[in-house]
């Protein structure tokens, strides 16, 4: 046998067999990166709960992303390279110099197939599966190459920051609060989650960024008792009221000296007429400040997250409102708080109301003036801002810079808004559409 021929026999399996292997070893590192990115930390901490290492392990090189996509990548393009070369060479040597194209075309259409989308689609699909099974794996390449990773990120920096771009290492590309609302208003899309169970969601998550002002009961609303009145009058009008607990003032509306529930007060009154031996006004002597609890004031800038751990922590439901100057501006429940989770409470005291959002025909949606931006936007899956104003009277009047008539027309954020109603200086109805 010529040795020629059988030396070229031997090289052409040898590399074709190099070639095969690195084309193995890019998959792994390709579908192991895609893995570990895209599997959810919330799955592999359950999995990691319930004993899996593998997923445990997963959770811990995932902690630093920069490092592990660094790692993956320099042994990605390293197994590429080389294949890449080693067919070249090959094809050269087999068809000459058209063997560079050659090498090019059959290189590209491999690594394509079976070093990218196969691997990568398999890691899509068992995001978490791969990221546990391969992550034991992965960890020791990563503590491999982590010096020549570190010294590729400090030169990266060094040139982002030349160009006035700064990273932050701890930083996640999404924020979890991002990541959740987005997963629910695609999955919302998708008609896999529902929209009450989204509302819910959403606003849980949004506590933290709403402050009680957002949606405390302003004060031209409050009911309130005057402690000066006769005792019968006091009774009278927390019998009508539809509330438990009502402020008590003296003089004046913004002097509040404490808080009465109802309860308090019937107890009070009839243990003084069951004691009461002779005379045909036994409630006389009675004084509502007797039974008057404190009242409670927060600031109108506090969370509604802070807020409701205050009211649980004190258990107490009735917060006053004041501003930076203690001026009393409104009133929060607890009620108040959870009804931005679940939605309006009512029970058989609370007054019926009409529908806050009418939509007509022509695409116009009916609205109260005093109903809130937030509220809107969740009834309408519309985007109004709220930013500058609480309520949609209030972003109108903010915008126009005046206090509109009846039947002005005003267009701004992509809406059409006309008043339809007003009640001295406040706005009562408008028609909103989308323009």
């Amino acid at each position: 046998m010529d040795p020629t021929i059988s030396s070229l026999d031997t090289a052409f399996w040898i590399t074709s067999a190099a070639i095969l292997t690195l084309l193995v070893l890019s998959a792994y590192f390709s579908g192991s990166e895609t893995a570990l990115t895209a599997a959810s930390r919330g799955k592999l901490r359950a999995r990691a709960d319930k004993g899996s290492r593998g997923a445990a392990k997963a959770l811990e090189i995932t902690e630093d992303n920069e490092r592990l996509i660094g790692s993956v990548l320099l042994c990605n393009n390293l197994v590429n390279i080389l294949a890449t070369s080693l067919a070249t060479a090959m094809f050269t040597r087999l068809f000459g110099e058209s063997g560079v194209a050659l090498a090019t075309f059959v290189m590209t259409l491999l690594v394509l197939i079976f070093a990218e989308v196969l691997p990568k689609t398999y890691a899509i699909t068992n995001a978490e599966t791969a990221a546990s099974a391969t992550a034991p794996i992965i960890t020791h390449v990563v503590k491999v190459f982590s010096p020549i990773v570190s010294a590729v990120r400090f030169l990266v920096r060094g040139v982002l920051r030349i160009f006035g771009v700064k990273t932050d290492p701890d930083s996640h590309i999404l924020a979890v609060r991002e990541e959740i609302a987005g997963a629910l208003y695609l999955g919302h899309s998708e008609g896999v989650v529902e929209k009450e169970d989204r509302d819910r969601i959403l606003g849980a998550l949004d506590l933290g960024d709403r402050a009680v002002e957002e949606i405390m009961l302003h004060r031209s609303q409050i009911e309130m008792i005057d402690a000066s009145a006769p005792p019968e009058t006091i009774l009278e009008q927390c019998l009508q009221s539809n509330h438990t607990r009502l402020p008590v003032f003296r003089d004046d509306p913004d002097n509040i000296i404490g808080v009465i529930h109802a309860k308090d007060l019937l107890r009070a009154m009839h243990k003084m007429v069951a004691d009461g031996n002779s005379g045909t006004k036994p409630l006389k002597s009675f004084n509502v400040l007797d039974v008057a609890k404190t009242p409670y004031f927060v600031p109108e800038t506090t969370t509604l997250d802070d807020q409701m751990r205050q009211f649980l922590r004190m258990r107490s439901h009735f917060a006053l409102v004041i501003d930076e100057y203690g001026t009393l501006q409104g009133l929060i429940t607890l009620e108040d708080i959870l009804e931005e989770i679940v939605g309006e409470i009512t029970d058989e005291f609370d007054e019926a109301h009409d529908i806050d959002v009418q939509k007509s025909e022509d695409g116009h949606f009916l609205v109260e003036g005093a109903m809130t931006i937030r509220d809107f936007n969740r009834a309408t899956d519309l985007n109004l801002p709220d930013e500058e104003a609480n309520t949609v009277a209030g972003l109108v009047i903010h915008e126009a810079q005046i206090i509109p008539k009846v039947g002005q027309v005003f267009s701004f954020h992509g809406f059409r808004f006309e008043v339809v109603a007003r009640e001295d200086n406040r706005i009562t109805q408008l028609k909103i559409r989308p323009l």
